[in-house]
């Protein structure tokens, strides 16, 4: 019989956690969720919240103490609260910086204290903006200067890792790092610079479709319930400790092409428009021309597949989006046109 794991999800109420709280709770696990509700929602957690091996404790992974109890008798931390999306990037990269850095730093203490295996999820944007034709996992990193905040996020989880790794290295603690592509499903918002809910979105209001840039750089979409399997199985391989796994998505399209890829499986009759980056934000703003990730190292240590086509996901978020509240969806003019997951 298969001994019950405690299980704790930081950052468990929002898009990508709350899909992860669901897995574990099907496979029997006990699991804790930490959120501090600044960009999750309860909301997310509704179709488990009166679950009886479930616990929703409100706080910040800045708060060691809050940390200390959401963890103590965890079998496994699977971390994944950040600041996260452009807009809150660069809007208030000091915050930013202290919950992307500080925060991990105090999960990955007490996961030491503890004894708890560590799944530290991170981002394709520790690349950069290296455009190579597949990022595999030993890919330099390209950035621009430190001193413009759309890097502060890449530079952030770039540390994350690098503390992750040598908590492993110098402390034994079995860590497994995740860097997810542009991951997108139900639940998922556009108030954070998501650029998938965010136009379909405006294609339901049958608003126009903001694209910041030219819409020619491309990205590689992943869908939720292809990615938080794969996290779950990477975390229990013990070959995956103290390495980084690529998880993303398999076809690669241009923003403008998925603008109207979103607007053929909607039927909206929605204009796009093109906005360019300097009024969006400031001058100087840069993004990645491409991303597309290689997947070969998941695939082979735990059978990764984005088997999820782009249509579906589309439907699926279009669902999600039309079943809540509108509001909720609706994001700011001046949100950048690039996801970070």
């Amino acid at each position: 019989m298969r001994a019950v794991n405690r299980s704790v999800v930081t950052g468990g109420a929002g898009f990508i956690g709350s899909h992860l709280v669901e897995l574990l709770l099907q496979r029997g696990d006990e699991v804790i969720v930490l959120d501090d509700l600044s960009t999750g929602s309860a909301r997310n957690l509704a179709a488990v919240d009166d679950h009886p091996r479930l616990e929703l404790h409100q706080g910040s992974v800045t708060d060691a103490a809050a940390v200390r109890r959401a963890t103590r008798g965890a079998d496994r931390i699977f971390h994944l609260a950040a600041a996260v999306g452009v807009n809150l990037i660069v809007d208030s990269p000091l915050s930013s910086l202290r919950t992307n850095i500080h925060g991990t730093e105090i999960v990955l203490e007490a996961a030491r204290e503890t004894g708890a295996e560590l799944l530290l999820a991170s981002t394709s944007e520790v690349y950069g903006k290296n455009t190579a034709d597949r990022l595999d996992e030993d890919a330099d990193r390209i950035l621009g200067s430190p001193l413009l905040s759309r890097w502060t996020y890449s530079a952030a989880k770039g540390i994350d890792e690098a503390f992750a790794h040598a908590y492993w290295n110098e402390l034994g603690l079995p860590v497994t790092i995740v860097r997810l592509f542009n991951t997108c499903g139900p639940r998922q918002t556009g108030r954070y610079g998501m650029v998938v809910p965010r136009l379909i979105g405006q294609a339901l209001r049958r608003e126009p479709l903001t694209i910041y840039g030219d819409g020619r750089q491309t990205r590689c979409f992943s869908y939720v319930g292809d990615v938080v399997p794969a996290m779950v199985d990477l975390l229990e391989n013990k070959q995956s400790t103290g390495r980084a796994f690529n998880l993303g998505g398999a076809e690669e399209i241009s923003i403008l092409d998925l603008a109207q890829r979103i607007l053929s499986v909607t039927g909206s009759p929605s204009p796009v428009t093109l906005v360019p980056y300097e009024e969006a934000y400031s001058p100087g703003f840069e993004d990645m021309r491409r991303r597309v990730p290689d997947n070969t190292r998941s695939n082979r240590l735990v059978g990764y597949v984005p088997r999820t086509p782009l249509d579906t996901m589309i439907r699926r978020i279009a669902d999600s989006i039309a079943s809540r509240d509108t509001e909720l969806f609706r994001a700011p003019s001046h949100l950048a046109q690039t996801q970070v997951p």
